[in-house]
């Protein structure tokens, strides 16, 4: 009897606590189309509102739990990226891929000569631009790597899909999703001893944008740790080998594009200023406190330099704990840089995503009615 109370209660809880966040899901989108100004968020955030909705009503159930997820899937991520698509309706950040291909294609380099606007302005390092190569729309591709490289590294999960931070730039074309994809897939390689693979999968990820390199030096240490001097030095080789391939080539077809666009504008340091403005305290000490921009920078600085003294002090020995880093350290500069969004933030919850699923297995109990009894 005791077992069977014990046992309904968990399930009980279970069954609340999926319905609870999907209806936080729920309030999530619908609140963002209320406030925002883009088309492609406003029409995500009413649709995927919707399936969220759906699914937390459909989420009381034990046999519809799955369907539960599946709506909130279809919802947050099918729906919205089919309508957006099909209406050529997308964010910023599509454009300037589609525009930066075509200049590779044209020109050798996919930065733009003399930008004269934001759009004009290509953030990202060149691999990027080969996503914008690639036959049809750009959230296609950018949306298959990600999920293609979770379900490598074992992360393929419904409710992580289905979370607004991952859904929303899945349907309306965010660029880091395949960087953290990848990302994720090289950590994982460097747990399982694989040096070679990690570095390829990790380089790869640091042709495509700045936010990848801070996973080069957290899978060293975890080669490093767990296999020591030979395979650390296979992986440097190939890692610096294959982003040295996929970014050198192009910018020194055009070293003043790739300077204004690639790092002066990310950093503030041209005339026309980046949009990313999501009130994290970075922005909000750049904008409100007097000095706050140096402020930020230096707060980022010594973040860096401590996520940095931990690798050598104390290096990741495992997979999981190499990922639980990469997720502090990301969250912290997410966080602190003065020009951010909270789209930044699918870095943390991914990797932590993958440092949660890499944890020590426990034991759930089954239900009493399913357990052997002995005499």
């Amino acid at each position: 009897m005791t077992k069977n109370l014990e046992w309904y209660v968990r399930h009980a809880r279970r069954l609340r606590h999926e319905r609870y966040v999907w209806a936080g899901c729920a309030l999530v989108a619908l609140g963002l189309a209320l406030v925002s100004d883009l088309g492609p968020h406003r029409l995500w955030g009413v649709v995927a509102g919707t399936g969220y909705a759906v699914a937390a009503v459909l989420a009381s159930g034990e046999r519809s739990r799955p369907a539960a997820r599946a709506v909130a899937v279809a919802g947050a991520i099918v729906v919205p990226l089919v309508s957006s698509v099909a209406s050529g309706l997308g964010q910023l950040e599509v454009a300037v891929v589609e525009r930066s291909g075509r200049l590779l294609l044209a020109t050798g380099s996919p930065y733009a000569a003399d930008p004269a606007v934001v759009a004009d302005f290509n953030p990202y390092l060149p691999g990027m631009a080969f996503f914008g190569v690639l036959p049809g729309d750009p959230r296609w591709w950018l949306g298959g790597v990600f999920v293609v490289a979770l379900a490598a590294a074992g992360l393929y999960r419904t409710r992580l899909l289905a979370c607004p931070l991952v859904a929303l730039p899945v349907a309306v074309g965010g660029t880091d999703l395949p960087v953290v994809g990848l990302m994720c897939l090289g950590i994982v390689l460097a747990g399982q001893g694989r040096s070679g693979r990690a570095g390829l999968v990790l380089g790869v990820a640091a042709a495509l944008k700045w936010t990848a390199w801070p996973a080069l030096p957290v899978a060293l240490a975890l080669v490093a740790v767990r296999r020591g001097g030979l395979p650390s030095a296979r992986y440097v080789a190939v890692a610096l080998s294959t982003a040295t391939a996929g970014v050198m080539p192009f910018a020194l077809a055009d070293p003043s594009g790739f300077y204004r666009s690639a790092i002066a504008f990310p950093l503030g340091l041209t005339d026309i200023a980046s949009p990313a403005a999501s009130p994290l305290p970075g922005h909000l000490l750049a904008v409100y406190v007097p000095g706050g921009r140096v402020i930020a920078l230096a707060l980022l600085t010594v973040g860096a330099l401590l996520i940095g003294v931990s690798l050598l002090v104390r290096p990741p020995g495992t997979a999981r704990a190499a990922a639980a880093r990469l997720a502090l350290g990301l969250g912290l500069a997410m966080t602190l840089m003065p020009s951010t969004r909270f789209g930044y933030l699918v870095y943390p919850l991914t990797l932590g995503a993958l440092a949660y699923r890499m944890r020590q297995p426990r034991n759930t109990p089954a239900h009493p009615s399913t357990e052997a009894t002995t005499a």
